[in-house]
């Protein structure tokens, strides 16, 4: 436990932050495993509306910087890779 005043703040910011950024990837893994389910077995267009909608889960989580830019672009690519992958 912090015995200086500027380390107890900082204590409680990064306990704050902690909070906050696990609200954020959990977020994005129900995202995830949503777009998962959705392309299994849907038509064209449900594909390209799941991975819009969860790119745009993934652009939210790298804003707020719960995860990283180049994260956001390689989970992205990947579920890209996947709904073409399922398209073929």
């Amino acid at each position: 436990m912090p015995n200086i005043k500027s380390a107890i703040k900082r204590d409680a910011i990064s306990k704050a932050r902690r909070l906050r950024n696990l609200s954020n990837k959990s977020r994005l893994n129900t995202a995830r495993k949503t777009f998962l389910a959705a392309i299994e077995g849907a038509d064209a267009a449900k594909k390209e509306a799941a991975l819009r909608a969860f790119s745009s889960e993934i652009d939210k989580a790298a804003k707020k910087g719960a995860i990283t830019k180049n994260g956001a672009a390689r989970r992205k690519s990947r579920a890209a890779a996947l709904v073409a992958a399922a398209k073929a």
